[in-house]
């Protein structure tokens, strides 16, 4: 139990992590590349490398929070089913090494700084400027990767009553939203604005989660309770 209680707190923590992270991340990211069209983007790029480059590392402390989220809510939910939460776990790990790849965003710091880019016109500096601003405002395979991991982790505790019940089913009912809409963002079926609402469930799915987690902790799965009793 001390254990669980341990895996609990630590969970809860790396999930207020997690989304701090992610959110000042975004809100550097959307102001460092603010202006309309490819060129006054990445002029304000040059204008806010610093922004930049914390977003790089406010990334990193998330993509690392996404492989302690996988250990811990895999030691929490492992004996509920030991299939799903494996699952869980590779997913998660899986998202935290994919989004570890920041050429495209450092791509886009040396167009916006370098001097040495006199071997591209004009014309191929602004394709690839569009390239990697376009692959950087798209959720990809880390994305997919997060809502199935979410899915198998939520599902374990709301099978196992781990959780309130209600918050278990708002955390399997967030990530199935995003197995379904993320793909279809990414194949170019789903765009504008409900491709950022499609988050806000999972928000008030995660934060309250983390909070519970870390003050109330988490209960022995309800399979091995009843073999207890």
């Amino acid at each position: 139990m001390a254990m669980r209680a341990t895996s609990a707190r630590i969970t809860g923590a790396a999930f207020l992590v997690y989304i701090a992270a992610g959110l000042t991340g975004l809100r550097l990211w959307t102001r460092a590349t603010s202006g309309d069209g490819v060129a006054a983007q990445v002029a304000s790029i040059a204008e806010h490398v610093l922004d930049v480059r914390l977003t790089i590392l406010l990334t990193l402390v998330g993509n690392l929070c996404a492989l302690v989220l996988g250990v811990t809510l895999f030691a929490i939910t492992k004996e509920q089913d030991g299939e799903i939460a494996m699952m869980g776990l590779v997913s998660r790990v899986a998202e935290g090494i994919c989004g570890m790849d920041f050429s495209r965003t450092l791509g886009l710091v040396w167009l916006a700084t370098a001097t040495d880019t006199t071997s591209l016109d004009a014309g191929a500096t602004s394709a690839l400027a569009a390239y990697f601003l376009k692959m950087e405002g798209s959720f990809g395979a880390s994305a997919t990767l997060f809502a199935v991991g979410s899915t198998c982790f939520s599902w374990l505790l709301l099978r196992g009553r781990m959780v309130p019940a209600a918050m278990a089913w708002l955390g399997v009912l967030a990530s199935l939203l995003l197995v379904v809409s993320l793909p279809l963002q990414l194949a170019g079926l789903l765009r504008g604005p409900v491709t950022q609402y499609v988050w806000l469930p999972m928000l008030l799915f995660e934060v309250p989660l983390a909070i519970w987690l870390m003050v109330k902790g988490v209960a022995a799965p309800a399979a091995i309770t009843s073999h207890g009793a």
